[in-house]
């Protein structure tokens, strides 16, 4: 579901994630990760998940963010509490992927009118 740029973008909800993968594991992290792969599948079956992107720090190929965008913060915390077990499953069968893992934090898209 896509969302509409200009309405909308005042209510995104975003939330940045930094990961060192593990040694060796940059090949599955990136399937597991990506715009494309196992989480950004996953969240696509809820309203209001809008994208996911991966992006390398250009000074340190092993540190990458991922950015999870929503509509709300309403509509990522009712998909998470209904796909609890599934969410928790995910995030067991990733875990050896990451060598690292920290949640920057929750962000509100700032739109201008």
């Amino acid at each position: 579901m896509k969302a509409n740029r200009k309405t909308d973008r005042a209510t995104q909800f975003v939330i940045v994630w930094e990961f060192h993968p593990s040694s060796g594991k940059n090949r599955e992290f990136g399937k597991a990760y990506s715009p494309h792969g196992l989480w950004a599948e996953f969240f696509s079956k809820a309203k209001g998940y809008i994208r996911t992107e991966l992006l390398r720090d250009r000074e340190d190929p092993l540190r990458y963010f991922t950015v999870d965008v929503w509509q709300s913060r309403q509509a990522y915390e009712r998909f998470k509490k209904q796909h609890r077990d599934e969410y928790q499953s995910i995030d067991q069968q990733c875990e050896p992927l990451t060598a690292y893992e920290k949640k920057i934090g929750e962000f509100q898209s700032i739109g201008i009118k």
